[in-house]
C-alpha cells in the first residue's frame, strides 16, 4: 500500500500522484490483454483498494476496474460505505460503475479520460451521490492514449 499525506482539499499534484497509481493498474490490465483501465481508492492519504479491468479473465461483464477497487476498499474498511474516500480511475466511469459509486457514498471521483461513448456524464451528471465531488481530465491525454492504442492494436490483429 502507498501512503501520501494531504490536506482536506487535495491539490492537483496529489491527484496526479494517485492517477499515476491508477495508470499502473491500467498497465496491468493491458499486460493481461484487457481494456487498459485502472483504479485506486484512497482514504486519508493511503491506497486502500485497487483494481483493473478483468472482464475477459473472469468472463464477467461487471468486472470493471472500479468494481474491483470498490470491493477491495470495502473489504479493507470492513464496511460498504466509502465516505471520506476518493476513487481515481483512468477512464470516466460507465453508468454501472457510477451507480455503484453512488451506493458506496464515495466522497470524490477523479478520472482521467472522458468517455464520450459510455461515460456516465453523457447521460446525466447526477448519477453520483449528491455529496460526491467529481473531477475529470487528470492526465486526460495519457489515459486516453492508452485506450486508443489498445483498440488500434486490436483492429490491426483482426
Amino acid at each position: 500500500m502507498k501512503y501520501f499525506s494531504f490536506t482536506d482539499e487535495p491539490t492537483i499534484s496529489e491527484d496526479e500522484f494517485f492517477m499515476n497509481e491508477a495508470l499502473k493498474e491500467a498497465h496491468l490490465a493491458l499486460e493481461a490483454d484487457e481494456i487498459p483501465v485502472g483504479a485506486v481508492i484512497v482514504c486519508k492519504g493511503r491506497i486502500i483498494g485497487k483494481g483493473h479491468n478483468l472482464t475477459q479473465q473472469l468472463n464477467d461483464v461487471t468486472a470493471h476496474a472500479e468494481m474491483q477497487a470498490f470491493t477491495a476498499a470495502s473489504n479493507f474498511l470492513g464496511g460498504k460505505y466509502l465516505t471520506d474516500c476518493t476513487l481515481y480511475v483512468t477512464l470516466e466511469p460507465c453508468v454501472m460503475c457510477a451507480g455503484a459509486a453512488y451506493w458506496t457514498q464515495i466522497s470524490r471521483v477523479v478520472f482521467g479520460a472522458y468517455d464520450p461513448q459510455r461515460g456516465f456524464s453523457r447521460l446525466a451528471d447526477n448519477i453520483l451521490h449528491p455529496k460526491t465531488k467529481q473531477l475529470g481530465g487528470v492526465f486526460e491525454e495519457k489515459c486516453a492514449e492508452l485506450v486508443r492504442t489498445f483498440f488500434k492494436t486490436k483492429r490491426f490483429k483482426s
